[in-house]
Formats: C-alpha cells, sequence, structure tokens
C-alpha cells in the first residue's frame, strides 16, 4: 500500500507545436472517476473548437495506482497511452492530463502523434507544481474504558494521529494510520486488548 503520493497542486498547462498541430496539454488535480469526467467536459466546452481531446489519468485506489487512457479518435495507441506513460514515469497520482489539438493540415504518423501528446504531456508536467501527499485510513476504535491505557500505549508506539477521543459507556477514539500499517496495527490492538476492541473503517 502507499503511504505517500506524488500529484499536482493547482492545474497547470503547456503548448507545443508539431508541423503546424498546436497541442495544448493540461493537468488537473482529480481524486475520483467522477471528478476526471466532469474536468474532461469542462475541457471540451472549453476548447470546443479543438479536432481532438485526448487524455488519461491515473487515481489512487485500495489497491494501488489505476491508469485509465482515451485516444478520443486518434490511431489506437498514439494519444491516451503516451499521455499516461508520462503520468507514470513522473509517478504522479490522482492527476487528470488532457491533450487538445488542433489540426494544422499536415499528417504527423503514429510515431509523430506519439512523440507529441508524449512531450505535450510532459511540458505540462514540468510547468506544474508538484505536492508529496499522505495518504491514510481512517479507523474508529471502541473500546471498554478499562482498556484505555493499553490502547493509548499502543496508539503512541506508532506513526498514527488521533483526531478524536471520546468517553461513554465505551471509549471511542477516531485515529488515521498509513495504509501499510493498517492491518499490523489492527492485530496488535487485538492482541493488547484480548479481543475487545472493536475497529471499523471510517470513510
Amino acid at each position: 500500500m502507499i503511504d505517500t503520493y506524488l500529484t499536482v497542486s493547482e492545474p497547470a498547462s503547456a503548448r507545443i507545436t508539431r508541423k503546424k498541430s498546436r497541442f495544448i496539454g493540461l493537468l488537473y488535480p482529480a481524486s475520483r472517476k467522477e471528478e476526471t469526467e466532469a474536468l474532461l467536459a469542462q475541457v471540451k466546452r472549453r476548447y470546443h473548437d479543438a479536432t481532438h481531446h485526448c487524455s488519461a489519468y491515473r487515481l489512487l485506489e485500495d489497491t494501488g495506482p489505476a491508469g485509465h487512457a482515451d485516444d478520443a479518435g486518434e490511431p489506437a495507441g498514439s494519444a491516451g497511452t503516451p499521455i499516461l506513460q508520462q503520468l507514470e514515469a513522473a509517478g504522479l497520482v490522482n492527476v487528470l492530463a488532457v491533450v487538445v489539438r488542433y489540426f494544422g493540415g499536415a499528417k504527423l504518423g503514429v510515431g509523430g502523434l506519439i512523440r507529441a501528446y508524449a512531450d505535450a504531456t510532459k511540458a505540462a508536467i514540468a510547468a506544474a507544481t508538484l505536492v508529496e501527499k499522505k495518504h491514510r485510513t481512517r479507523l474508529s476504535i471502541r473500546f471498554a474504558p478499562e482498556l484505555n491505557s493499553r490502547v493509548m500505549s499502543l496508539l503512541h508506539r506508532h506513526p498514527i494521529e488521533i483526531e478524536q477521543v471520546s468517553y461513554n459507556q465505551e471509549a471511542r477514539v477516531l485515529v488515521t494510520v498509513p495504509p501499510s500499517l493498517s492491518a499490523r496495527f489492527t492485530r496488535e490492538l487485538q492482541e493488547a486488548t484480548g479481543a475487545r476492541a472493536h475497529i471499523e473503517e471510517e470513510e
């Protein structure tokens, strides 16, 4: 599991020209598929007169980064794939890349298209502000108050952030845990409390 990842802090863009065809590389932060769809729709409205709107995105999922590419009418593998490969090469996650093309009258060939879409994406990445973000799993822990010292002692032995603590008939602690530590922490918590603590993942 990924505990930290690299992404863009804000939208970025760059322009290149190949044989009079203009390519505009655009980058957007996005963490859900629905966001990528909405952003792509905005790009299509803004550049409604463009010949192509090719795209790729990488999103952080439970199993790790997952990518998707769309050639948007260009020859198969000539646009979406090189865009996605540039995102992968840069190690970017939770990012949508769109390259808008205005046809200049001269065909570039598949090889030329691959280079152009890759170069436009690379230029947009170079223009972007990249940030490293933490990926955390939020856990809710419920337990009898007499187990408080055991639970708190375990929490303080790990790089875990405590967000909220409440005490009623039972104690409840809301924490965020690095994903790579989640399974180990759950196991140690059950051992420390004799399986008397209840732990649930929260959204």
